[in-house]
C-alpha cells in the first residue's frame, strides 16, 4: 500500500466526514442560537460532546455499525461537531447589536435577517470554528482508522506499529501533518481573508 492511496483514502473519508459534521453543526448551532429552549436543552450535550476524546466514540461506533466505513464517519463526525457548533452559535450570538436594528427597522422577517445579516456577520466566527474542527476531523478519523484494518493512514500507521516499522509509522504521522497544513492554508487560510475583505475586516 502507497502513502498516495492511504493518504487519498483517508482525505476521502475525512472530507465526508467533516462535511457531515457542517451539515449538522450549522443546524444545530442556528437552533442554539435562535431559541432559548434549544439552547437549554442542547448546549450542555454539546459541550459534554465536545469534551470527550475521539478514542471514546470508538466501542458506540462498532456496536452500530459493525466495523464498517459508517463507523469511522461516525468518529469523525462526533469529533469535529462541537467546534462547528460552538462557532455557528457564539458568531450568531455576538451579530453586533447595530446590524439587528437596521435589518429590523427596514422591515425584514427572521429568515431575511438571519440569511442577509446574521450569517455573513458570523462568517468570520465560523470559519474559525471549521479550521479547529478540521483539525479534530484528522483527530478522529485517524482514532476510527483504527476500528478495523482500512486502507488509510490510520490503518497503515496501526500496521507499521504492529510489525514495529517505525520509520514507516513516522512517515505517516509527518503525512497526516502535511495534508493537514496544506488544506488549513489553501483553503481555510484563503476563505477567511476573503470574507474578511468581503466585510470590510481585513487589516
Amino acid at each position: 500500500m502507497t502513502f498516495v492511496k492511504a493518504l487519498g483514502a483517508s482525505l476521502l473519508r475525512v472530507a465526508f466526514g467533516f462535511g457531515l459534521s457542517i451539515l449538522f453543526g450549522v443546524a444545530i448551532g442556528i437552533a442554539i442560537a435562535g431559541s432559548r429552549a434549544a439552547s437549554w436543552l442542547l448546549s450542555p450535550v454539546v459541550m459534554g460532546v465536545q469534551s470527550l476524546p475521539s478514542i471514546c466514540w470508538l466501542p458506540l461506533a462498532a456496536l452500530w455499525f459493525q466495523r464498517d466505513e459508517n463507523a469511522i464517519l461516525f468518529v469523525i463526525l462526533m469529533g469535529s461537531i462541537g467546534s462547528i457548533v460552538i462557532a455557528t452559535r457564539d458568531g450568531l450570538k455576538n451579530v453586533p447589536t447595530t446590524y439587528r436594528r437596521v435589518s429590523s427597522t427596514f422591515g425584514a422577517n427572521y429568515w431575511q435577517r438571519l440569511f442577509w445579516v446574521y450569517i455573513p456577520s458570523a462568517l468570520p466566527a465560523f470559519i474559525s470554528g471549521m479550521k479547529q474542527g478540521w483539525s479534530f476531523a484528522w483527530r478522529s478519523l485517524l482514532a476510527g482508522e483504527l476500528i478495523k484494518s482500512v486502507v488509510g493512514v490510520g490503518g497503515q500507521i496501526e500496521i507499521s506499529r504492529s510489525i514495529g516499522d517505525y520509520e514507516r509509522l513516522f512517515a505517516s504521522m509527518i503525512l497526516v501533518l502535511l495534508a493537514s497544513v496544506i488544506v488549513d492554508k489553501l483553503l481555510f487560510t484563503q476563505l477567511e481573508k476573503r470574507i474578511r475583505a468581503r466585510w470590510g475586516m481585513a487589516a
